[in-house]
């Protein structure tokens, strides 16, 4: 299709990916009627599974390089989105703060699963979002400051010191593993 971006790359990402998945099927029936004796029923596919694996493996990852290489962030279209879908990822939010105010925790969480479910059918319909005007008309909510719930700070819970662990734990080690990995590889479609 003309308007993606990385269609050849990616689609023969998918294409490789599914030849590794393939390549486990030979030796899974190798191994489950083998035992290994070395006979040429058993090392044929060894010598061609094995090798394969590693380079279609290996062609996966410059890939990937290639395409993550050019990835471009757009800060506006995320912002877009987390304003369309915050009132949903702050239901738990909204539901804490209503609770505080003294309303009964049952009958909060089927009101804003009853709204919720109203909001997401207009949007699949083409509408806006309109699940913060939804609880705000509804009397169980007059008691909560919807603004306070609804915004997006504090939404990303760990996931931050999640990354920053990950990153700077597993992933700088396997670099410092691999230092002569850090060349670029070329990739021609």
């Amino acid at each position: 299709m003309p308007y993606k971006r990385n269609p050849m790359r990616a689609e023969r990402m998918c294409g490789l990916s599914r030849f590794i998945m393939g390549l486990q099927q030979t030796a899974s029936q190798t191994a489950a009627v083998q035992w290994y004796e070395r006979t040429l029923d058993d090392s044929a596919p060894r010598r061609l599974v094995l090798p394969q694996a590693f380079l279609a493996t290996d062609a996966i990852l410059v890939i990937y390089s290639n395409i993550a290489g050019g990835l471009v962030v757009l800060p506006g279209s995320i912002h877009r989105n987390l304003e369309q879908h915050v009132p949903f990822l702050a239901s738990e939010r909204l539901l804490m703060a209503a609770t505080t105010a003294g309303g009964d925790r049952q009958e909060l969480h089927e009101a804003i699963r009853r709204h919720s479910h109203a909001a997401t059918a207009g949007i699949r319909e083409g509408r806006d979002n309109d699940l913060v005007e939804r609880l705000a008309a509804d009397p169980l909510f007059k008691n909560v400051d919807l603004q306070a719930a609804l915004t997006i700070e504090g939404l990303e819970g760990r996931a931050v010191t999640q990354v920053d662990e990950f990153l700077d734990g597993p992933v700088q080690e396997a670099l410092r593993r691999c230092p002569e990995r850090t060349t670029e590889s070329e990739l021609r479609v």
